[in-house]
């Protein structure tokens, strides 16, 4: 018989909810299956949830409200969940913050820059301080430590979720750190597709017309919850759960894989892009004026 964990609701706001959560189950006599029952969601899920480590839906929550005649409260708390989670993130950015820790795949099209989840931090900092945010140094970096923190995904010795992900080549030939910091966001690349964390693959800069060319994509897959897309602009993030619009998202992510080239071969050119920039073959953008 497996032994009960008990949960500390002061260790955080989650865990808090949590744990308030399984009291009243428990209180009204109910298995995580029959309070599960009616939604879409599996019992898994909803355990992870009374034990902090996964984020409850608000569909979930007005399912949990409805059936444990709770006035709405687990519906009210989602908010203060959601913040408490996405510290140094986005708002917008909060469902997909908890989803990828526990999806079975991310497939992901990022074509302007290397995903979050692969950025070095030389590479995270970059991109934040060219928006010449109005903030403190401090936050500015607590933004960077939260999404290095995303990346602790490809560390887990189980249940880390199989990571497609596709890049344009235009990304390896384009140097917006010094060329060893380039070549160390390649290397982090390579190594990480070298252990089989994750898989790459590489579209060709003269590959011509192919799927997904006017915005990058981000495709989620679950094991107790129905998938869902993600696409995002500049400052702002749209999430997909329109079954017939994530199926379109998926035959089109498929699309691009197949016109990708092998992940042996993405492998070799992220590996030689590496090599050239160490080499100093890449030529710095502002290396090639003369500002004397």
């Amino acid at each position: 018989m497996a032994t009960r964990k008990e949960i500390d609701g002061s260790a955080s706001v989650p865990q808090f909810y949590g744990k308030e959560l399984r009291f009243k189950r428990e209180e009204a006599g109910l298995t995580l299956k029959k309070l599960v029952d009616g939604s879409f969601y599996g019992i898994t899920y909803l355990s992870e949830i009374e034990h902090g480590h996964r984020r409850m839906p608000e569909d979930l929550a007005q399912h949990v409200d409805q059936v444990l005649k709770t006035d709405g409260f687990f519906r009210r708390r989602c908010e203060d969940v959601r913040k408490a989670r996405r510290k140094g993130h986005a708002e917008y950015f909060d469902r997909v913050l908890d989803a990828e820790k526990n999806a079975e795949t991310i497939e992901q099209w990022s074509p302007n820059v290397f995903p979050g989840l692969l950025q070095t931090r030389p590479y995270a900092r970059a991109l934040h301080l060219a928006e010449r945010l109005p903030e403190l140094q401090k936050e500015a970096e607590a933004k960077v430590d939260a999404r290095l923190e995303r990346a602790q995904l490809f560390e887990r010795s189980h249940r880390s979720p199989q990571y497609w992900n596709i890049l344009s080549e235009s990304l390896l030939r384009l140097p917006i750190l010094p060329s060893q910091q380039m070549a160390e966001q390649l290397d982090h690349v390579a190594e990480l597709t070298r252990r089989g964390r994750i898989f790459t693959q590489v579209i060709p800069w003269n590959s011509g017309v192919h799927p997904l060319m006017l915005g990058n994509a981000l495709v989620l897959d679950f094991a107790d919850a129905p998938p869902f897309a993600y696409t995002e602009g500049q400052y702002h993030g749209v999430t997909v759960d329109d079954p017939v619009l994530v199926k379109q998202y998926r035959k089109s992510y498929d699309l691009l894989r197949a016109t990708a080239l092998p992940p042996e071969v993405s492998l070799a050119m992220i590996e030689k892009a590496a090599e050239e920039y160490r080499d100093g073959l890449h030529t710095n953008r502002l290396d090639q004026y003369d500002l004397l």
